[in-house]
């Protein structure tokens, strides 16, 4: 890549550009610094010079403005925002938005930008996408909770409020019939995610190592160095699970010396936040269309709004997953939108069938 623009006097166009390039650097060096002020450690070193590289990126766009700089570019919006966010929050959200712009450089096809700044831009991603893993991977048991509990609350009891209504019964049929679903959907999750999340954990800790095997450790035969074996049990070469074990009885490692299992627990969350997140979200999620028929529509209307309502909602979870997956919001928001949706209508279709024939 070459700067073919500093050499000859530079289009008005060029100018702009270099500006709009000039104030988004500013502004990912003011999240990256707001992110840090929330950080301790490593976290913080490293969104430390995340912001430095961007300054650097930043002097770049200022030499080349040079006396053409007559005042700094405003920071957009969008960049506040989040900035705003990051100072407040600091969220594994923050992170996700910045892995995204990242994503977005427009560096690679662009003369004026150097091919350094462009493989700069490449490993930030990489580098801001292991700092948002390490906030999904602590989320990630609640958020498939959430996400679950509100998409099965959305799309079942719409579900269900649109095949019984499709029968001709009453209002106060389906409006009772939509609570019943919410209440019993609601407990049902909770009580599932409960257990299914308790007993992953303790599947988990079944093949965690025992504490207790450290006490027998000082009684082993030095020689037969049976302790080896743990290592080997637990996918060592022969010689590494030699070597492990003789460095564990010379007192420079503890038992067990290998991965415990934590990650996994961490990942999968706890079984309470779990069943509360479920109880909530799905309950939250399967109020949305009964809101119809508690404000006394009927009918069309109220098959239309609550239709509507949902829509909007899945439209809603659908891009907060892709925002944390950091993959396409759009794509993420309308596949959640055509599943629920879809479901909804056969429900409804086949309500009108039951319907027709009952009549």
């Amino acid at each position: 890549m070459t700067i073919a623009s500093a050499s000859s006097e530079p289009s008005s166009a060029d100018v702009r550009r270099w500006r709009r390039y000039l104030a988004d650097e500013r502004a990912e060096a003011l999240v990256y610094r707001d992110l840090a002020s929330r950080r301790e450690g490593e976290e913080r070193a490293i969104l430390l010079a995340l912001a430095d590289a961007e300054g650097r990126h930043e002097q770049h766009w200022r030499d080349l403005l040079g006396s053409r700089l007559r005042s700094e570019p405003p920071i957009g919006l969008r960049t506040r925002v989040l900035a705003f966010l990051a100072r407040r929050f600091g969220s594994v959200f923050v992170l996700a938005l910045v892995q995204r712009a990242e994503s977005r450089t427009p560096y690679d096809d662009d003369t004026d930008a150097t091919d350094q700044m462009a493989a700069d831009e490449r490993i930030h991603e990489e580098v801001v996408r292991g700092l948002a893993a390490r906030g999904r991977s602590r989320i990630s048991g609640t958020f498939r909770a959430a996400v679950f509990g509100a998409n099965d609350g959305l799309v079942s009891n719409l579900a269900l409020v649109l095949g019984i209504g499709a029968t001709g019964v009453s209002p106060q049929t389906v409006l009772f019939t939509g609570i019943a679903g919410l209440l019993a959907g609601a407990l049902s999750m909770g009580a599932g995610e409960y257990v299914s999340v308790r007993s992953q954990r303790e599947l988990l800790s079944g093949s965690a190592p025992s504490a207790l095997a450290n006490r027998a450790v000082a009684d082993l035969d030095v020689d037969a160095n049976e302790l080896a074996l743990v290592y080997r049990a637990r996918g060592m070469s022969e010689i590494d699970s030699l070597a492990k074990a003789a460095s564990v009885l010379a007192g420079r490692e503890s038992l067990p010396g290998v991965a415990t299992g934590a990650d996994e627990h961490e990942a999968i969350g706890s079984g309470w936040s779990a069943a509360l997140s479920s109880f909530v979200f799905f309950a939250s999620g399967a109020i949305i269309p009964v809101i119809p028929y508690l404000i006394g529509l009927s009918g069309l209307p109220a098959i239309v709004l609550a239709s509507g309502l949902v829509g909007v909602a899945l439209l809603a979870t659908g891009t907060v997953v892709g925002l944390l997956s950091g993959t396409s919001l759009l794509w993420r928001a309308i596949r959640q939108l055509l599943i629920g949706l879809g479901a909804a209508a056969v429900t409804y279709l086949l309500g009108l069938v039951f319907g027709a024939s009952l009549g």
